[in-house]
């Protein structure tokens, strides 16, 4: 009786997992220092997910209010506090596809996915063209 509790549990903790959006506060990281790079918030609209950035954690050095000096259209010389980086994502089964995600270092876009994984954090993969030639950042 017990085991059949446990595995039916299981089977609701990964059914739970599967169900779930990205929905909630993020935390991202410079890809060299692997140190805190902001805190992204990712809300969902009408069953689309987009996120902005509602922290920053500047290392030493680095300006504490950047602006996004090589964006495209609207965004250029935005703060980056405050920036909308993420949007029009729509569940695809286990995932999220067919947003965008915008890299305010370089003002990059690119084409996007979002998956939850098991472990509880988000992988964002960004790419040009197709999946395969792009990469992904864990939050």
């Amino acid at each position: 009786m017990r085991i059949a509790a446990i595995v039916l549990l299981g089977f609701a903790a990964h059914a739970f997992a599967r169900d779930a959006a990205p929905v909630g506060t993020w935390q991202t990281f410079d890809d060299d220092t692997h140190a805190p790079k902001s805190l992204v918030q990712i809300t969902d609209r009408a069953s689309v997910l987009s996120g902005r950035i509602v922290k920053l954690f500047p290392a030493p050095g680095e300006d504490p209010d950047p602006r996004c000096t090589d964006c495209p259209g609207e965004r250029r010389d935005r703060p980056v506090l405050g920036m909308t980086i993420l949007w029009n994502f729509r569940r695809d089964g286990d995932h999220w596809d067919g947003g965008k995600v915008l890299d305010p270092e370089s003002g990059d876009i690119y084409r996007a996915t979002l998956r939850l994984r098991d472990d509880a954090t988000l992988v964002v993969h960004g790419y040009i063209g197709i999946p395969l030639l792009g990469r992904s950042q864990i939050w």
